[in-house]
């Protein structure tokens, strides 16, 4: 009887350790699956782009980090910042409607590559007398992002083309459009402030003409 009663007790404590371990396996796994998450303050540092690749300010749109083009996007830091980026976004629109020119766009595609070349080309003119007023030297070539697209263009020819460039000019004059109103609300600069109102008719003209056009392809 004794020797059964040790065996039990036996039993009992083995099973304690096996139930004890298994606790302490599920937490360590329970740990691992919460460490693996991002927090709040991980997933608030997600950029968004503005007129051309500028890092976005959750706080200031009033939630979230957005991937969607359409939805609002932050001031620029600064005002030389905010004429960097629209210098460059006067480039990837001029250099990629010259490139869709150069590769035979014709129709719809070609008629808006050529008002983009001249529109964007006045905006430029109209933007380097503030900067040299300022001293601020603006960038003369498209931005990294735009470099990458004209390479994938390149590859195109025809409708796949045309389709491309006209998608893409939606995509730019929607965030040229949110950041120009973004900027407005913020800079104290008179000089920048008559520019975006000047401008801003212009970039929404374009918004409008390239989703008529993009739809029609």
């Amino acid at each position: 009887m004794k020797r059964f009663l040790f065996s039990a007790s036996c039993l009992g404590l083995l099973a304690l350790g096996s139930c004890s371990q298994s606790a302490e396996t599920t937490a360590a796994e329970g740990d691992t699956a919460t460490g693996s998450a991002p927090t709040n303050t991980e997933a608030g540092t997600m950029d968004s782009t503005g007129m051309s690749g500028d890092t976005a300010s959750a706080n200031a749109t009033g939630g979230g980090a957005m991937a969607d083009p359409n939805g609002p996007t932050a001031p620029h830091s600064d005002d030389p910042t905010f004429m960097m980026s629209a210098a460059h976004s006067d480039q990837n629109e001029i250099q990629l409607s010259k490139l869709a020119l150069k590769k035979g766009a014709t129709g719809m595609a070609q008629q808006h590559a050529n008002m983009m070349i001249t529109d964007h080309t006045k905006s430029t003119a109209d933007l380097k007398a503030i900067a040299q007023k300022k001293s601020v030297t603006l960038p003369t070539d498209m931005d990294a992002e735009h470099k990458a697209i004209a390479a994938e263009m390149e590859k195109l020819s025809g409708k796949e083309l045309e389709k491309k460039f006209m998608d893409q000019m939606v995509v730019d004059h929607q965030k040229t459009m949110n950041t120009m109103a973004a900027h407005q609300k913020m800079t104290k600069d008179t000089d920048l402030q008559t520019f975006i109102t000047k401008t801003t008719p212009v970039i929404e003209k374009h918004l409008n003409m390239s989703k008529e056009h993009a739809g029609m392809m």
